[in-house]
């Protein structure tokens, strides 16, 4: 099993970012795929998952401001954030649940919001 991600950066705040994740090595059709993220000092806290039909659910804290997608032919999955501020800085890892208590996680991005 394989999570790549890229994407991640430095903005203001205020500012984008669209992560990518590419997905090696298991069913990505059948699965739920996500993201988590961890600021520094603290624990992994989940953003969202994604189910195998697109239908997405996401943390309180980035609804209206995140959306998640997938390209199920690629492999793919996105994170669109908006409206980031300085308390989305964190280092943002793509998931996979393979199946029920087995999630497996890629190396993670930096995502940074300062000015």
């Amino acid at each position: 099993v394989q999570l790549v991600e890229s994407g991640g950066g430095q903005v203001q705040p205020g500012g984008s970012l669209r992560l990518s994740c590419v997905a090696s090595g298991f069913d990505f059709r059948d699965s739920v795929v996500g993201w988590v993220r961890q600021v520094r000092g603290k624990d992994l806290e989940w953003v969202t998952n994604i189910y195998k039909d697109g239908r997405a659910f996401y943390a309180s804290f980035v609804q209206g401001r995140f959306t998640a997608s997938r390209d199920n032919a690629k492999n793919v999955v996105f994170l669109q954030m908006n409206n980031l501020q300085p308390a989305d800085t964190a280092v943002s890892f793509c998931a996979a649940i393979l199946r029920p208590g087995a999630e497996r996680r890629g190396q993670g991005t930096q995502v940074t919001v300062s000015s």
